[in-house]
């Protein structure tokens, strides 16, 4: 699970963009307890949703056509310059061309060859996430692509990851981990699509901790969020469930095999 010892190509940040950020503001206060601080006038709207006064995402509202209502994960670079060239270099697209913001790091976003948003932050004097593995805090990401094959090859090159597969019955699943970090070290995993086709598009999904996926559930459709995957037992994993918000944004509940101990 993550940490926030954020290594290089680790997640160390996870944002919504959403046309309403008071209607986001109270589905994740209803769901996770979040609330919700501006980062101030210079910021254009950009905030932070904290669990106990420690930041555990960023959110801001989207102009309306700007992009689809989504979270984007991102990971640790060092170098978003020479990350963009190494994305470019593997058949990846460049949305946002790697820029400072304020002083509080430099970013970029991108696109697989498979067309999944990602981005990448590197610290200035915002290292990332306060926690995370905690409930209402991220603690695994997952990539849903047509070609999990080409995913390991172009994540290997823009970020030098690592996979590995791990059996189960009736199929495998791609872990994966930043360069050198062995299983210790693994945040996330790549699922293919059953098809030629993922649902939404290819994307890649946080998933955020809890204590009670069955209630959490229940809150999400209580506040006009829909079900995706119905909250199932995954063993050596966890129970989790897939939802949506009640704009589209896609994301994942899980507690954890450790935490029911």
């Amino acid at each position: 699970m993550l940490t926030t010892d954020f290594v290089p190509g680790s997640p160390n940040w996870v944002d919504l963009g959403t046309p309403d950020i008071n209607g986001a503001m109270t589905f994740y206060g209803g769901l996770f307890g979040w609330q919700f601080r501006s980062a101030g006038p210079e910021a254009g709207g950009y905030g932070f949703f904290t669990s106990g006064g420690r930041t555990v995402a960023g959110g801001m509202e989207l102009p309306a056509g700007t992009a689809p209502p989504s979270w984007t994960v991102y990971f640790r670079s060092d170098d978003p310059d020479a990350t963009a060239r190494a994305v470019r270099g593997a058949q990846g697209s460049v949305v946002l061309e790697p820029d400072d913001v304020m002083d509080k790091g430099r970013m970029a976003v991108f696109t697989d060859p498979m067309g999944a948003w990602f981005g990448v932050w590197s610290p200035g004097s915002l290292e990332g996430l306060d926690v995370t593995g905690e409930n209402g805090a991220l603690c695994w990401v997952e990539l849903h692509t047509t070609d999990v094959a080409g995913a390991a090859g172009f994540y290997h090159s823009a970020l030098g990851w690592e996979t590995s597969a791990v059996s189960f019955p009736g199929g495998s699943y791609t872990c994966v981990t930043p360069a050198g970090t062995g299983e210790d070290g693994m945040f996330g995993g790549f699922v293919g699509a059953a098809g030629d086709k993922v649902e939404g598009g290819a994307h890649w999904l946080p998933y955020f901790a809890v204590a009670d996926v069955d209630a959490v559930t229940g809150r999400a459709l209580d506040r006009s969020g829909e079900v995706r995957v119905d909250p199932v037992d995954i063993p050596g994993v966890g129970r989790m469930a897939h939802l949506l918000d009640p704009h589209g944004a896609r994301f994942a509940v899980l507690r954890p095999e450790t935490a029911q101990r």
